[in-house]
């Protein structure tokens, strides 16, 4: 850009730092991407570590159900009591183990499967539960332990407060299927079971039991405590964990916008499809209930190996985000210091080896303001001492050029001098002609303007004046006629007043000043016009102003100005057309009058020379009437303008001032406050 200026020790510091500044930025780029994976990728595998913490505290429930059911299935008084069928005897001994080791279901059957006691709901008893995976092989002698989904039938046999437990709302969750059911009944076991063996090792029945994670949220919250620590990032827990009946969250520690938990919510189609469908472990960055976690999922197997629910561990993100900006400010911040100490190496580097080109702009600069043998000392061998040697070189030549220079001009002035001598002799006489020659064609426009007034005007006007005088005294005064004759009497006064407005244009007299009436005299014009032009075909319209003031000047040469506009908008339109005066107040202390026509118009290459004295464009015209007109606006300080379009007719405006008091002010305020038209 022109005008801009690097210096030379700016040139080099940026030379010098622009490779090191792209070093620092691939460098800044490249530790920001990797400092940023290396945090996400921990997080990942922080999640993936909780989730097998999570599964080992999930399997140690399991074992915990499974040793509490095999102790008591093995204990010589549980088959003595259900050898006898001693109800009471089992309920004094299965009841309050139930109670102390939390289980939500411990129930006795028999060889058959046959319910033989139901400690969560005593009442109920005698239905088949053959039919159940882990009871059947139980009672073929093994132990087992899994998890279970029990139907809403087998729960409410367990008792009407499991049933209540079981049952969960289903809520509406974005990206999650669509809901099946407003409500879910079915509930999600964890179970063991034992057979019951006499002491000759014969199966009598098998003991079952279990707890139901719906609305349990015990074993979630433990995971959480164990796993996070109760860790929280402003005062919000950083990891969560959740139990799935198969999409449904039946046990969570992830809280809703509200503070409540999420029980009820669903896990989105993707991980649904990934994890329950097709029993796969699924870890990614997930949005879950209202914030984004790092997320872990795991299938929940049934006894049979198929995939009825989800264990899930969860770690808040924002942590996680926290620590990448902290890093990747501390990391910019190290290496903004290191950039600002390599500026200021740079900057330093620079001024050195900028100081002797410095001192050559020194000494250039001298020699253009006109010093001569100037040298530099050499004292580096380099470019920057060999330009030195060559500036050298360059002033003593250039004062042996000067000296040359100086004697050609001293020669050279002298010769001017005395052409200069010769020429102004025959200046002089050329500005005595031209003043002579301006003044002569002055004198001749004159002239002829004058000539021309007398021979067009003066002598038919006396012929009229004479002939209107003798029919006003042979025409007596109460004849219908008179008034015309009168009229052509008053006229041919006016006429000579127009006459002499000319000639006082001409020699530049002073005019006589009064108030005239704009709208007035225009009333008056269109009024007679009819005597002077035929009207036949036109329509006459007035625009005038109400309320227009009054103009300071002399009202006859305003009149004749009036005049010859009208009367030339009716000579253009010789087949009629319309013909518009209108008068208005102007915001800079004057008004303006506008005559327009809708005649045949001027074309552009004469509007420029309308106002010439002479110029015509009608066989019969004098071609004064316009230059007359021009020269009466001029003298009042105002302006005439034109504006024209051939076949579309013609507009005359004529701009006054109110007061001739200020005349140069006035005009001014005229012109800049309507500068349309032309001239």
């Amino acid at each position: 850009m022109p005008g801009l200026r690097f210096p030379i020790k700016l040139k080099l510091t940026v030379a010098t730092l622009l490779p090191l500044s792209v070093a620092i930025i691939s460098c800044w780029l490249t530790g920001i991407i990797i400092m940023n994976n290396r945090i996400t990728d921990q997080a990942r595998q922080k999640v993936r570590n909780d989730l097998n913490s999570a599964r080992e505290i999930y399997n140690h429930e399991l074992d915990h159900i499974r040793d509490v059911v095999k102790f008591t299935a093995n204990a010589p008084y549980t088959s003595a009591a259900l050898a006898r069928n001693d109800l009471a005897g089992l309920a004094s001994l299965i009841g309050p183990l139930r109670n102390n080791e939390k289980l939500h279901i411990l129930t006795v059957v028999d060889a058959n499967g046959v319910v033989v006691f139901r400690s969560s709901n005593p009442r109920i008893r005698g239905d088949d539960r053959s039919h159940d995976p882990l009871v059947s092989r139980a009672l073929k002698g093994e132990v087992l332990t899994g998890t279970a989904v029990i139907p809403p039938a087998e729960i409410a046999k367990e008792g009407e407060e499991l049933a209540r437990q079981a049952a969960i709302k289903v809520v509406p969750t974005p990206h999650a299927r669509p809901n099946a059911t407003d409500m879910e009944r079915a509930g999600m076991l964890m179970v063991a079971a034992a057979p019951v063996r006499d002491e000759a090792g014969n199966i009598l029945g098998a003991l079952y039991g279990g707890v139901l994670l719906n609305n349990d949220n015990t074993l979630v919250d433990r995971i959480k405590k164990t796993v996070y620590e109760g860790n929280k990032f402003k005062g919000q827990d950083v990891g969560s964990a959740t139990i799935f009946l198969r999409d449904l969250r039946i046990a969570t520690n992830v809280q809703t916008t509200g503070g409540e938990r999420a029980i009820g919510t669903r896990m989105s189609e993707e991980v649904y499809n990934r994890v329950i469908l097709g029993g796969e472990k699924w870890f990614s960055r997930a949005f879950v209930v209202n914030d984004w976690f790092f997320s872990a999922y795991e299938p929940i197997l049934s006894p049979e190996g198929v995939p009825i629910g989800a264990l899930y561990t969860g770690m808040l993100e924002k942590p996680a985000t926290a620590t990448k900006l902290s890093m990747s400010l501390l990391f910019s911040g190290v290496l903004l210091m290191g950039t600002l100490l390599g500026l200021a190496v740079s900057w330093f580097i620079g001024s050195r080896l900028a100081r002797p080109i410095r001192e050559l702009e020194t000494m250039a600069r001298r020699v253009t303001a006109g010093e001569r043998d100037l040298r530099l000392t050499v004292t580096s061998r380099d470019e920057v001492g060999d330009l030195a040697a060559e500036f050298n070189e360059m002033t003593r030549a250039l004062a042996q050029r000067e000296e040359e220079i100086g004697t050609l001009n001293r020669n050279l002035e002298q010769k001017v001098r005395e052409r200069t001598a010769q020429l102004e002799e025959k200046n002089l006489l050329l500005v005595r002609t031209q003043e002579e020659l301006v003044q002569a064609a002055k004198l001749a426009d004159i002239g002829i303007l004058a000539s021309g007034v007398a021979h067009e005007i003066n002598n038919p006007l006396a012929i009229v004046r004479g002939n209107a005088e003798l029919l006003q005294m042979a025409i007596p005064p109460d004849d219908p006629s008179r008034e015309e004759v009168d009229t052509i009497a008053q006229q041919v006064v006016r006429m000579e007043r127009i006459v002499g407005g000319l000639l006082q244009f001409a020699r530049q007299e002073r005019k006589r000043l009064g108030r005239v009436d704009i709208n007035r005299v225009l009333a008056e014009i269109l009024r007679q016009v009819g005597h002077q032009v035929p009207l036949e075909g036109i329509t006459v319209r007035q625009e005038l102003a109400p309320s227009l003031p009054e103009v300071q000047g002399d009202e006859e040469q305003l009149r004749q100005v009036f005049t010859n506009l009208i009367i030339n908008a009716v000579q253009s339109m010789p087949a009629g057309g319309d013909l518009t005066v209108a008068t208005e107040k102007t915001e800079n202390a004057g008004l303006r009058v506008e005559v327009r026509d809708t005649g045949r118009g001027i074309p552009a290459a004469d509007l420029e020379k309308i106002f010439n004295p002479f110029f015509t464009t009608r066989p019969e015209g004098t071609g004064l009437g316009l230059s007359v007109s021009y020269g009466i606006v001029k003298e009042h300080h105002g302006t005439i303008e034109v504006t024209s379009r051939v076949d579309s007719g013609t507009t005359f405006r004529v701009l006054l001032p109110v007061s001739q008091d200020n005349p140069a002010k006035t005009h001014r305020e005229l012109t800049d406050g309507d500068s349309s038209g032309t001239r």
